[in-house]
């Protein structure tokens, strides 16, 4: 009786091991490509003017573009925490570039591996530490410096992982591309007369010649995603894999990066599923980097977990909501990148509030301010500012912030025209301001006492 009694038990465990491979083994696999600094608005499946993407454009046909996803922080640290963990920056505690996440913090390589993923990186890494919160699996193949002169990639370890993994997997390839130096690709493919430059930047010779060379790094990261995506086809998973492409933040232009604008928080999203996603499909569904990793645990079965900022849109995925969130946020605390100038916003799908927490100082960023002996964009917009009227108010409205500023997103999409000052939007602002300080409050966001030094370190790139 006690043979056939533990006969029966080794029976059953072994099909409910049998039926948990199974259903490992039908559970989707995920690619997350990232970009590093993108002005998304170049993207041509985004209406950008200057480049065709071809294979970016292709996710785009073959999946669901989404128009209203947003960073929380322009900054390369505290928005992949943000990607990884599902928490705003207050609550992960890498508020600031370089600030490493709050001890105990857990990330999606925790959350995915306890429903029998193997979730890895390749490629930029320096958000990653320490280990015990983000403990990825490490593939060699793409570059992790983002300030490399170079960047000399191979799919060799993307494909060994992908061909070789006995589990469902969540894999991040993190391009350098296109974050400063700007010395990769072949700026001549570019004519720098013919480019069409945002309507909030300064038209100057060294501006286009720099733009020249950044559009040639949008070009290395295209190609990297259509090499991904040749991969993936060779190996026989399209049709199992959830294909994502990420925007990260802005550009490293005056007005972009380390900001709380548009240009600095606005970001690509594409995802592609085959036979889940319709092809061709665009949502205007208001997202943010924090509900990406629900969404995620949400698509490997995983039930949802209460303790975290981000909620799953894997509904939005679907086709069966066209919304998400009701508001998205925004912080910025300016160390190590320059000195402290604190900031914080709310939007919706037509305004957005900025809250400025030292306006009485002058916003400075080093890598992109200080000349150092060598001439930046910033520089030449800066001497034209003393002759020409449009071009004083460019590098002003980046130099001096008013405690308060009101854009109307819609009709205004490169936040040229404040509407704070005029008393007619009082009511506006007062019911913006009170849902934002309810979300800092909510956060544990202390706001400009944030904005110091820590210690840790690192440039502020």
């Amino acid at each position: 009786m006690l043979k056939k009694l533990l006969f029966g038990i080794c029976v059953l465990i072994s099909i409910q091991r049998m039926a948990a491979a199974q259903g490992a083994a039908q559970r989707p696999n995920v690619i997350i490509i990232m970009a590093d600094d993108l002005d998304s608005r170049q993207l041509s499946c985004y209406g950008g003017k200057n480049i065709s993407t071809p294979n970016i454009d292709r996710l785009a046909k073959e999946g669901l573009k989404f128009t209203n996803n947003y960073a929380s922080e322009a900054m390369c640290v505290p928005i992949r925490a943000s990607l990884f963990t599902g928490l705003y920056p207050a609550r992960h505690g890498s508020f600031q570039n370089h600030k490493q996440a709050s001890p105990g913090t857990k990330s999606i390589a925790h959350y995915l591996p306890d429903l029998g993923y193997t979730v890895a990186l390749t490629g930029k890494n320096h958000s990653t530490r320490p280990e015990s919160i983000f403990p990825f699996q490490f593939i060699d193949g793409f570059e992790p410096n983002c300030v490399s002169a170079t960047d000399n990639y191979s799919l060799a370890g993307l494909k060994k992982f992908i061909t070789t993994n006995k589990k469902p997997y969540c894999l991040f390839v993190m391009s350098i591309n296109p974050h400063a130096p700007w010395t990769v690709g072949d700026p001549s493919e570019f004519d720098p007369d013919k480019l069409v430059l945002p309507p909030n930047w300064i038209d100057t010779k060294l501006a286009r010649t720099e733009f020249c060379k950044y559009l040639a790094e949008v070009r290395q990261l295209d190609n990297q995603v259509g090499e991904v995506l040749k991969t993936l086809k060779e190996a026989g998973q399209e049709k199992n894999t959830l294909v994502m492409f990420l925007g990260e933040q802005g550009p490293q232009f005056p007005g972009g990066k380390w900001t709380l604008w548009d240009n600095g928080i606005r970001s690509a999203m594409i995802a592609r599923f085959p036979g889940k996603i319709k092809p061709g499909s665009e949502t205007s569904a208001m997202v943010q980097y924090e509900d990406i990793t629900p969404t995620i645990i949400d698509l490997a079965g995983g039930k949802p977990l209460a303790n975290l900022d981000g909620k799953s849109f894997l509904p939005v995925f679907w086709g069966q909501k066209q919304e998400h969130r009701d508001f998205a946020y925004g912080i910025h605390n300016n160390i190590p990148a320059g000195t402290a100038y604190p900031m914080r916003s709310i939007r919706d799908s037509k305004y957005k509030l900025i809250l400025n927490l030292s306006p009485e100082k002058k916003y400075h960023v080093n890598a992109m301010m200080n000349p150092n002996g060598k001439k930046k964009v910033w520089d030449s917009w800066v001497a034209q500012s003393t002759s020409d009227k449009q071009a004083k108010f460019i590098t002003d409205r980046i130099l001096y912030h008013p405690a308060v500023q009101l854009y109307d997103i819609r009709k205004d999409p490169y936040e040229l025209n404040d509407l704070a000052a005029d008393p007619a939007n009082k009511t506006i602002i007062e019911k913006y301001i009170a849902k934002l300080k309810e979300w800092t409050k909510q956060q544990g966001d202390t706001g400009a006492a944030m904005d110091i030094d820590y210690g840790d370190g690192g440039e502020g790139e």
